[in-house]
């Protein structure tokens, strides 16, 4: 996690693929953003964003969170503890 003078915050995580490349995970959170879009989702090196609403972003978090348990427990190389950036 990356946190701006502003309030803004970025977390980003790369998923490891086996052979293929990583694949990257970013996401900014702006709660100062004047348009209703607070919340920025990139998948796959920013190629592919995808701009939420608050509501968009806590809906689209229920949906995966219950969808993901489903698979079972995560991998060993997949961290659950969120920890700042530089530590």
């Amino acid at each position: 996690m990356t946190t701006t003078p502003n309030a803004r915050r970025f977390y980003r995580l790369r998923a490891p693929n086996g052979t293929a490349p990583d694949t990257a995970v970013s996401v900014r959170v702006d709660p100062d953003r004047p348009d209703p879009y607070p919340v920025y989702l990139a998948v796959g090196g920013g190629r592919r964003r995808m701009y939420l609403t608050a509501d968009e972003a806590w809906t689209l978090w229920r949906c995966l969170s219950e969808a993901v348990v489903t698979l079972g427990d995560p991998p060993d190389n997949i961290h659950t503890t969120i920890r700042p950036a530089g530590r």
